[in-house]
């Protein structure tokens, strides 16, 4: 199991820390029982995840998501330049 493991792990992220910041990152590990390395993985990959997620969400005031949900219910009519622009599109890309 750990050659699975290690080769699954096969890329590597280097930072420097000041003393103070390894102390706390080692004494949060052994909190959780594990060692500093998978300690800093798994936060990193969780604040890495959560930063991603925070930017692929869309949130919306009550009034925006009413006028947005509209919109998308009942598109308006496409104005003349909106069909010349589709026209260019289709005629450039065939």
């Amino acid at each position: 199991m750990a050659t699975a493991t290690a080769a699954r792990r096969s890329e590597r992220l280097d930072a420097r820390l000041t003393r103070e910041e390894k102390e706390i990152i080692e004494t949060a590990a052994s909190l959780r029982g594990t060692s500093a390395s998978d300690f800093v993985r798994m936060v990193i990959k969780e604040a890495a995840l959560k930063t991603i997620r925070e930017h692929e969400v869309l949130t919306l005031s009550e009034e925006s998501r009413r006028v947005f949900v509209e919109a998308l219910l009942n598109p308006p009519e496409p104005n003349a330049k909106l069909i010349a622009a589709a026209r260019r599109y289709r005629q450039e890309i065939g």
